[in-house]
């Protein structure tokens, strides 16, 4: 009806809502400034959820002891608390952050590059695009951080909770491993020292066995503390992300 009071929306929509589908041309992030932000981000992230880590690796090296050294998860907070205090949950924290930082540069980074390049004149992208994107990288991200660095945090984790560490730190352990076992000793330890890979010829096989002798509960052991690392990790890198980021481009103009 004219004349008649203007209609008011009683939902407030949020501002994040509204930048993440402006009307006009998207701005693009620099890669320069994502790989900075990303790294900056995995860093503050692993030291917030490190314990969790630390717990799920405890607790898969624990699986084949005989008798068990822990009773659960609790059980595993509890004794390691006691015996070396909170700081106890955080042995082995050096391998991770230098894992972190740059795993997550390069996602933010490599994944920025690949989107600007497919992005449509008003800078936005399709589904089949954003999967590409991502999917580019994940496996670059795999391929030139995770794998090794999980291969030297299993190895590192495991030998700083031995009774006598060989390891001096972090960089120590990496010239060693690369020392005795070669540069690919960065990419094959972790399935020696996590699933002891001389019971096993592939992958398959080890899929076969594990599901033949422990069924298929078996493929999830360790959920929780994985499940509560995840959750928290993708939380926590994406809000600190978003937040660098808005720095970056008050302090770094690039367009």
């Amino acid at each position: 009806m004219s004349g008649g009071p203007a209609f008011v929306n009683p939902f407030h929509r949020p501002q994040c809502l509204a930048a993440a589908a402006p009307s006009g041309k998207a701005k693009l992030t620099h890669p320069g400034k994502a790989i900075m932000a990303g790294g900056i981000a995995g860093g503050i992230e692993i030291c917030i959820t490190f314990p969790t880590e630390y717990v799920k690796t405890q607790l898969q090296l624990d699986e084949k002891a005989n008798p068990p050294k822990y009773r659960g998860i609790g059980d595993c907070v509890k004794q390691t608390v006691q015996g070396h205090g909170v700081r106890g949950l955080y042995r082995g924290l050096s391998s991770l952050v230098y894992g972190s930082i740059p795993k997550a540069a390069v996602r933010f980074g490599v994944f920025e590059f690949l989107s600007n390049k497919m992005r449509d004149e008003s800078g936005k992208l399709n589904s089949t695009q954003g999967l590409l994107c991502g999917l580019g990288a994940g496996v670059a991200e795999a391929v030139v951080v995770v794998c090794p660095m999980e291969t030297v945090k299993v190895k590192f984790i495991h030998d700083q909770t031995s009774a006598n560490p060989k390891y001096k730190g972090f960089f120590h352990g990496v010239r060693e491993i690369i020392r005795t076992e070669g540069l690919k000793g960065t990419y094959q330890g972790l399935t020696a020292t996590g699933l002891e890979a001389h019971k096993y010829k592939s992958t398959l096989d080890c899929a076969v066995k594990i599901m033949k002798h422990e069924g298929p509960r078996a493929f999830y052991k360790g959920t929780v503390p994985r499940l509560g690392r995840v959750c928290m990790d993708v939380a926590i890198v994406f809000i600190i992300y978003e937040e660098v980021v808005k720095v970056l481009n008050k302090v770094w103009i690039t367009d």
